[in-house]
């Protein structure tokens, strides 16, 4: 049973690589389109740029050229802006799907489509990881970012789908988490330098002085005086004290640098989020939805006519 597995894009450089990637996994160019945004930045219009030979053509000479069982979405965009739509419904089924919704929003507010046909489950998988592999957007993630609303509810919801349709809502609550950092909050340092200051001290010096007197006599002499009446020489010599210098080093003082720790408790103040889920009943719109598969960025649909 024919399968299409689609791929949204930023860029159209982006679509390209992950044709090229498709290509070089064995999957025919004749069954991949690559639409990209038309010129003037309108998002809305696409045009088939795989089978454009570089200049832009009427919209409504688009043929479908993959020979595939569902017609590319660049095809089916390429007809009119409300083809887009008309595409991702006939994929999922009906207008009203969400999943048609959603990737239809998406579509407007990405660059590029990669659209696969392939004949198995199995071919499907591989182009879809292929797909996710060269960038392709993450679809809710999208859409939740551009402001997409579903059930008059916001996207950005977390839920999920798997293959089996059970959709699931992820319930994150924050969890406040305190650590510590060591931060330098100051110091002291040591420096040590060499300063003069000028002292003074007082020091008694003794000093001598020869002096010489002389006084009148008129005695006889006597033996002794004859014993010394003969020449020779007396000498007295002067002596006196000069102030000497020394200088002693003594240790007067010891400055020692140490720690001292001290302890204290400080409360943090801070909010934490949590998601809450709150189960509606949505009433019956008698719409059927079957036989569609969501793989996170791309999209595998069985379909067994053409678009």
């Amino acid at each position: 049973m024919a399968q299409t597995v689609v791929g949204f894009f930023d860029t159209a450089a982006e679509a390209q690589q992950a044709a090229q990637q498709l290509a070089a996994a064995g999957f025919s160019l004749d069954s991949v389109d690559v639409a990209q945004s038309s010129q003037g930045g309108n998002r809305g219009n696409y045009y088939n740029s795989a089978a454009s030979t570089g200049a832009d053509r009427d919209p409504s000479d688009y043929q479908n050229t993959s020979g595939t069982l569902t017609e590319g979405a660049a095809d089916a965009a390429g007809r009119g802006g409300d083809k887009v739509s008309g595409f991702f419904s006939s994929l999922f089924g009906g207008d009203d799907d969400d999943d048609a919704q959603r990737y239809t929003h998406v579509a407007r507010n990405t660059g590029s489509i990669v659209t696969v046909h392939v004949s198995s489950a199995e071919n499907a998988h591989r182009a879809a990881e292929i797909l996710d592999a060269a960038g392709a957007v993450d679809v809710d993630e999208r859409a939740s970012q551009s402001g997409y609303q579903a059930n008059n509810l916001t996207a950005n919801t977390g839920t999920t789908t798997n293959a089996e349709g059970q959709v699931s809502a992820q319930v994150i609550e924050e969890n406040l988490q305190v650590g510590k950092r060591v931060e330098q909050t100051g110091g002291a340092r040591l420096r040590s330098r060499i300063v003069e200051r000028p002292v003074e001290a007082s020091v008694r010096l003794r000093e001598e002085h020869v002096t010489v007197q002389r006084n009148p006599v008129n005695r006889p002499a006597t033996e002794a005086d004859f014993a010394a009446f003969k020449e020779g020489n007396v000498e007295i010599t002067e002596s006196a004290e000069r102030a000497v210098v020394g200088k002693e080093a003594r240790v007067v003082e010891e400055v020692t640098l140490g720690k001292e720790v001290t302890e204290r408790e400080e409360t943090i103040h801070d909010t934490v989020r949590k998601t809450e889920v709150d189960v509606e009943q949505i009433p019956t719109s008698g719409t059927t939805n079957t036989g569609t598969t969501q793989t996170g960025t791309t999209n595998t649909t069985n379909t067994d006519s053409n678009y």
